[in-house]
Protein backbone atom coordinates (compact mmCIF):
# COMPACT_ATOMS: atom_id res chain seq x y z
CA UNK A 1 0.00 0.00 0.00
CA UNK A 2 1.51 3.48 -0.81
CA UNK A 3 -0.47 5.41 2.21
CA UNK A 4 -1.53 7.84 -0.32
CA UNK A 5 -4.74 9.20 -0.50
CA UNK A 6 -4.76 12.41 -2.37
CA UNK A 7 -5.25 15.60 -0.92
CA UNK A 8 -7.58 18.86 -1.36
CA UNK A 9 -5.14 20.97 -3.31
CA UNK A 10 -6.85 24.26 -2.21
CA UNK A 11 -4.92 23.20 0.99
CA UNK A 12 -8.49 23.03 3.30
CA UNK A 13 -7.78 22.42 6.84
CA UNK A 14 -11.90 21.53 7.18
CA UNK A 15 -12.54 19.71 10.40
CA UNK A 16 -9.40 20.14 11.64
CA UNK A 17 -8.38 22.12 15.16
CA UNK A 18 -5.35 23.72 15.64
CA UNK A 19 -3.49 25.28 18.77
CA UNK A 20 -1.71 28.36 18.08
CA UNK A 21 0.87 29.76 20.87
CA UNK A 22 1.54 33.82 20.57
CA UNK A 23 -1.79 34.05 18.62
CA UNK A 24 -2.49 37.81 19.62
CA UNK A 25 -0.29 39.58 17.00
CA UNK A 26 2.43 38.99 14.55
CA UNK A 27 2.85 35.66 13.17
CA UNK A 28 0.91 34.15 15.26
CA UNK A 29 -2.15 35.98 14.51
CA UNK A 30 -1.82 36.06 10.75
CA UNK A 31 -1.26 31.92 11.24
CA UNK A 32 -4.67 31.40 13.49
CA UNK A 33 -6.68 34.07 11.16
CA UNK A 34 -5.65 32.39 7.90
CA UNK A 35 -6.37 28.50 9.57
CA UNK A 36 -9.68 29.87 10.04
CA UNK A 37 -10.37 31.19 6.46
CA UNK A 38 -8.98 27.20 5.79
CA UNK A 39 -11.83 26.13 7.55
CA UNK A 40 -10.14 24.54 10.92
CA UNK A 41 -11.03 25.98 14.44
CA UNK A 42 -8.73 27.48 16.43
CA UNK A 43 -6.98 27.35 20.14
CA UNK A 44 -5.04 30.11 20.84
CA UNK A 45 -2.98 30.93 23.44
CA UNK A 46 -0.92 33.92 24.51
CA UNK A 47 0.74 35.83 27.50
CA UNK A 48 -1.81 38.84 26.60
CA UNK A 49 -5.37 38.53 27.90
CA UNK A 50 -7.32 40.43 24.51
CA UNK A 51 -7.91 37.74 22.26
CA UNK A 52 -11.30 39.41 21.47
CA UNK A 53 -9.88 40.75 17.42
CA UNK A 54 -9.10 37.29 17.05
CA UNK A 55 -11.99 35.49 18.55
CA UNK A 56 -14.73 37.67 16.27
CA UNK A 57 -12.40 37.18 13.27
CA UNK A 58 -12.30 33.39 14.12
CA UNK A 59 -15.77 33.25 14.88
CA UNK A 60 -17.24 35.59 11.66
CA UNK A 61 -15.45 33.25 9.74
CA UNK A 62 -18.13 30.40 10.92
CA UNK A 63 -14.94 28.66 12.94
CA UNK A 64 -15.29 27.52 16.72
CA UNK A 65 -12.92 29.56 19.23
CA UNK A 66 -11.41 28.68 22.15
CA UNK A 67 -8.73 31.25 23.33
CA UNK A 68 -6.53 31.39 26.59
CA UNK A 69 -4.33 33.61 28.45
CA UNK A 70 -1.24 32.31 29.94
CA UNK A 71 2.48 32.06 30.04
CA UNK A 72 4.08 29.23 28.18
CA UNK A 73 7.00 28.73 30.49
CA UNK A 74 3.67 27.59 33.18
CA UNK A 75 3.64 23.90 32.99
CA UNK A 76 0.41 23.62 34.66
CA UNK A 77 -1.28 26.31 32.49
CA UNK A 78 -0.15 24.30 29.27
CA UNK A 79 -1.48 21.09 30.80
CA UNK A 80 -4.80 22.16 31.66
CA UNK A 81 -5.30 23.86 28.58
CA UNK A 82 -4.68 21.10 26.40
CA UNK A 83 -6.93 19.03 28.54
CA UNK A 84 -9.38 21.49 28.35
CA UNK A 85 -8.88 21.52 24.52
CA UNK A 86 -9.02 17.73 23.89
CA UNK A 87 -12.37 17.49 26.24
CA UNK A 88 -13.98 20.39 24.34
CA UNK A 89 -13.05 19.98 20.81
CA UNK A 90 -12.42 16.28 20.58
CA UNK A 91 -8.45 16.26 19.17
CA UNK A 92 -5.83 18.76 18.54
CA UNK A 93 -4.96 18.13 15.19
CA UNK A 94 -2.07 21.09 14.29
CA UNK A 95 -0.03 22.40 16.64
CA UNK A 96 1.70 25.98 15.49
CA UNK A 97 4.86 26.46 18.66
CA UNK A 98 4.71 30.04 17.52
CA UNK A 99 4.91 32.55 20.96
CA UNK A 100 8.91 33.09 21.35
CA UNK A 101 10.76 36.54 22.75
CA UNK A 102 13.89 37.72 20.68
CA UNK A 103 15.91 39.76 23.57
CA UNK A 104 19.33 40.70 21.79
CA UNK A 105 22.92 42.20 23.51
CA UNK A 106 26.53 41.27 22.97
CA UNK A 107 28.05 37.71 24.21
CA UNK A 108 30.01 39.95 26.74
CA UNK A 109 27.34 41.39 28.30
CA UNK A 110 24.59 38.85 27.90
CA UNK A 111 23.26 38.60 31.13
CA UNK A 112 22.40 34.88 32.36
CA UNK A 113 18.61 35.47 33.48
CA UNK A 114 18.09 36.73 29.68
CA UNK A 115 19.78 33.31 28.33
CA UNK A 116 17.66 31.17 30.56
CA UNK A 117 14.40 33.53 29.81
CA UNK A 118 15.39 33.12 26.14
CA UNK A 119 16.17 29.28 26.67
CA UNK A 120 12.47 28.81 28.13
CA UNK A 121 10.18 30.55 25.79
CA UNK A 122 11.80 29.62 22.58
CA UNK A 123 13.06 25.76 23.19
CA UNK A 124 12.01 24.55 26.79
CA UNK A 125 8.15 25.43 25.82
CA UNK A 126 7.61 24.10 22.61
CA UNK A 127 8.91 20.81 23.74
CA UNK A 128 7.22 20.23 26.83
CA UNK A 129 3.81 21.49 24.61
CA UNK A 130 4.54 19.46 22.19
CA UNK A 131 5.01 16.19 24.39
CA UNK A 132 1.86 17.03 25.85
CA UNK A 133 -0.34 17.42 22.63
CA UNK A 134 1.91 14.52 20.96
CA UNK A 135 0.57 12.14 23.50
CA UNK A 136 -2.98 13.04 22.39
CA UNK A 137 -1.99 13.13 18.84
CA UNK A 138 -0.51 9.38 18.81
CA UNK A 139 -4.07 8.36 20.89
CA UNK A 140 -5.83 9.98 17.59
CA UNK A 141 -4.08 8.64 15.10
CA UNK A 142 -1.81 11.21 14.45
CA UNK A 143 -1.56 14.70 13.85
CA UNK A 144 0.97 18.48 12.34
CA UNK A 145 3.11 20.03 14.78
CA UNK A 146 4.67 23.50 12.95
CA UNK A 147 7.71 25.00 15.00
CA UNK A 148 8.77 29.10 14.11
CA UNK A 149 12.11 28.94 14.03
CA UNK A 150 14.43 31.24 12.03
CA UNK A 151 17.21 32.30 10.17
CA UNK A 152 19.13 33.13 12.99
CA UNK A 153 19.13 29.73 14.15
CA UNK A 154 21.03 28.44 10.75
CA UNK A 155 24.05 31.69 10.20
CA UNK A 156 25.35 33.21 13.61
CA UNK A 157 24.28 36.89 14.22
CA UNK A 158 25.55 39.44 16.24
CA UNK A 159 24.51 40.29 19.23
CA UNK A 160 22.15 36.82 18.91
CA UNK A 161 23.85 34.47 21.14
CA UNK A 162 21.01 33.38 23.03
CA UNK A 163 18.32 33.79 20.55
CA UNK A 164 20.29 32.20 17.76
CA UNK A 165 21.52 29.02 19.72
CA UNK A 166 17.61 29.20 20.78
CA UNK A 167 16.63 28.60 17.61
CA UNK A 168 18.99 26.14 16.38
CA UNK A 169 18.26 24.15 19.23
CA UNK A 170 14.31 24.30 18.00
CA UNK A 171 15.28 23.27 14.60
CA UNK A 172 17.40 20.19 15.54
CA UNK A 173 14.11 19.45 18.68
CA UNK A 174 12.10 19.62 15.17
CA UNK A 175 14.44 16.87 13.86
CA UNK A 176 13.81 14.51 16.72
CA UNK A 177 9.74 14.40 16.92
CA UNK A 178 9.84 13.77 13.95
CA UNK A 179 12.42 11.14 13.85
CA UNK A 180 10.89 9.22 16.96
CA UNK A 181 6.70 10.64 16.07
CA UNK A 182 6.75 9.73 12.44
CA UNK A 183 5.55 6.19 12.97
CA UNK A 184 2.85 7.51 14.86
CA UNK A 185 1.87 10.02 11.60
CA UNK A 186 2.77 12.91 13.13
CA UNK A 187 4.75 15.30 11.44
CA UNK A 188 7.18 17.87 12.45
CA UNK A 189 8.46 20.65 10.92
CA UNK A 190 9.58 24.01 11.36
CA UNK A 191 9.56 27.44 9.81
CA UNK A 192 12.52 29.64 9.76
CA UNK A 193 11.78 33.41 8.51
CA UNK A 194 13.59 36.33 8.13
CA UNK A 195 12.86 39.79 9.53
CA UNK A 196 9.21 39.70 9.50
CA UNK A 197 7.52 43.22 8.95
CA UNK A 198 4.97 42.55 12.41
CA UNK A 199 4.27 45.80 14.52
CA UNK A 200 7.37 44.97 16.41
CA UNK A 201 9.89 43.74 13.34
CA UNK A 202 8.33 47.01 11.46
CA UNK A 203 10.09 49.67 14.50
CA UNK A 204 13.13 47.07 15.03
CA UNK A 205 14.31 47.35 11.00
CA UNK A 206 13.01 51.36 10.33
CA UNK A 207 15.54 53.22 8.78
CA UNK A 208 18.97 52.46 7.76
CA UNK A 209 19.78 49.78 9.77
CA UNK A 210 16.64 47.96 7.99
CA UNK A 211 18.19 49.35 4.61
CA UNK A 212 21.24 48.22 5.67
CA UNK A 213 20.05 44.68 6.10
CA UNK A 214 18.06 44.39 2.97
CA UNK A 215 20.87 44.87 1.10
CA UNK A 216 21.93 41.34 2.33
CA UNK A 217 18.62 39.50 1.19
CA UNK A 218 18.72 38.46 -2.45
CA UNK A 219 14.91 39.34 -3.07
CA UNK A 220 15.58 42.78 -1.37
CA UNK A 221 13.46 42.80 0.96
CA UNK A 222 11.77 41.56 4.38
CA UNK A 223 8.66 39.19 4.75
CA UNK A 224 5.17 39.82 5.94
CA UNK A 225 3.09 37.50 8.56
CA UNK A 226 1.07 36.33 5.95
CA UNK A 227 3.97 35.14 4.10
CA UNK A 228 4.82 32.88 7.38
CA UNK A 229 1.20 31.99 7.75
CA UNK A 230 0.83 30.45 4.05
CA UNK A 231 3.78 28.30 4.77
CA UNK A 232 2.07 26.93 8.04
CA UNK A 233 -1.19 26.29 6.02
CA UNK A 234 0.99 24.05 3.36
CA UNK A 235 2.56 21.86 6.58
CA UNK A 236 -0.63 21.72 7.96
CA UNK A 237 -2.71 20.49 5.27
CA UNK A 238 -2.73 16.89 3.82
CA UNK A 239 -0.32 18.08 0.82
CA UNK A 240 2.30 18.23 3.43
CA UNK A 241 1.85 14.39 4.39
CA UNK A 242 5.30 13.35 3.42
CA UNK A 243 7.39 16.16 4.51
CA UNK A 244 8.92 15.45 8.04
CA UNK A 245 11.83 17.05 9.82
CA UNK A 246 12.15 19.44 7.32
CA UNK A 247 13.32 23.21 8.42
CA UNK A 248 11.10 25.48 5.56
CA UNK A 249 13.22 28.45 5.35
CA UNK A 250 11.93 31.77 3.87
CA UNK A 251 14.02 34.22 3.69
CA UNK A 252 14.39 35.55 0.48
CA UNK A 253 17.56 33.66 -0.27
CA UNK A 254 19.64 35.51 2.93
CA UNK A 255 20.93 32.58 4.13
CA UNK A 256 22.35 31.16 0.79
CA UNK A 257 25.20 34.00 0.21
Amino acid sequence: MSGFNGFDENFSLANKTALITGAASGIGLAIAKMFARKEADIIAFDKSSDLSELEKYVKNKGRLFMGISGDVRDKKALQTMVDKAVNDFGRIDILVNCAGVGLIDSALELREEVWDLTMDVNVKAPFILSQMVGKTMIDKGGGKIINIASQAGIVALEKHAAYSTSKAGLIMLTKILALEWGKYNIRTNAISPTVILTEMGEKAWAGEVGERSKKLIPAGRFGHPDEVAACAVFLASDAANLINGENLVIDGGYTIT
